[in-house]
Parts: C-alpha cells; structure tokens; sequence
C-alpha cells in the first residue's frame, strides 16, 4: 500500500509559517522604531532654539532686573530689555511647537507604517492559525477512539486531494464502505497528517 507523503510535512509547514509571521512582524516593528527615531531627530533644530531663547529670555530678563534699580532712569531703561525677553521667549514657544510636530509626526509615520503588516498578521494569519488550532485540537480528541478513526476516516474522504486519497488504495471507498480497518486506519492517518499531527500506534 501507497502513502500519500506532502513535499513538506503539515507541522514543518506551519512551523515555516510561524516562523516568517514573527520574523516579518519584527522586520516591521524594527523599520517602523527607526523611522520613529530617524525622524524623531528632526527635533534637534526645536530644542536648540528653545534652549537657545530661554536662555537669551531669562539673560535679558536678568539685565532688565538690574537695570531697573538705577536711580531715576532705571524705568525707563527696563523696556527695551522687556521687549527682548519677550522676544526670545516666543523663539523658545517656536522651538517647543517645532518639537511637537515633529514628535507627532514621528508618531504617525510609526502608526502609518505598521497598520498594513499588523493588519495582515491580525486579520490574515492568526484566524487561519486559530481555525487550525481548533481543527487540531478536536483530531486529536478523536484520534485515539474506535469512532474517531471513522470520523477522521470520513472527513479525509470529503476534504483530501483524490490523489491523495487514491495513492492509498485503489479500491479506497469500496474497502471503507466495508469497513476495512487497515484502509479505514490509513484515511484517518491522512487526516491527521494533514493537520500535523500523528496517527496513533
């Protein structure tokens, strides 16, 4: 008698598989970390110019203090240090919102770049890996009972490929009917082939 063998077993496939879903999601994990940081950078110019008018707000603030107290013109005197820490303050708000666009922008490249690999993994992969969990998981319920074998049996008759069905037997469905064992053995070990899993001994 003929078994029917895959090029590549049903558990290597899924392994190979699994395999490639994790190393894709980290590929694009990894992309998207250092698009976030590569554009995050872009920030520097912001921080620069906040740090450079804090600190020309709170000199020119610190002058305007001192001037201040000369007698009889001090007053007068404090204005245009005023105008010029106000000045500088705005240079440090400009240089604040730069960073906060660019933080933003960081932030929506990272989401942009991930929505479609994730999606993939999320709403392709893992409903076909959870459906074969659940396949799996009830073959293996049945495999080790008398019916089970029937049922398993049956269902590689209505969900195997004919060639894999024939390469058993050539009287394949006229020895089930009969309920041969050897042939009806051999319809559930396809079965759970297919699944990954082994016949029982």
């Amino acid at each position: 008698m003929q078994i029917y063998a895959d090029r590549l077993p049903a558990a290597a496939r899924q392994l190979v598989t699994d395999l490639i879903v994790v190393v894709w999601v980290c590929l694009w994990i990894r992309a998207a970390n250092w698009l976030h940081d590569w554009v995050g950078g872009l920030a520097a110019a912001g921080r620069t110019l906040q740090d450079a008018g804090t600190g020309l707000a709170d000199n020119f603030a610190d002058v305007g203090s001192r001037v201040g107290r000369v007698p009889l013109v001090g007053d007068e005197l404090t204005g245009p240090f005023e105008q010029a820490a106000g000045a500088a303050s705005s240079v440090a708000t400009a240089g604040q919102q730069q960073q906060d666009v660019v933080a933003d922008l960081a932030l929506g490249l990272t989401v942009a770049v991930l929505i479609l690999p994730l999606g993939l993994v999320l709403f392709g992969w893992l409903p076909l890996r959870v459906r074969w969990i659940r396949r799996a998981s009830a073959a293996t319920a049945l495999r080790g009972r008398p019916a089970g074998q029937d049922l398993l049996a049956l269902r590689a008759l209505t969900t195997r490929p004919l060639a894999a069905i024939a390469a058993i037997d050539p009287d394949v469905a006229a020895r089930w009917r009969d309920g041969d064992p050897e042939i009806t053995a051999a319809l559930a070990a396809l079965e759970l082939r297919s699944l990954g899993l082994r016949a029982p001994h």
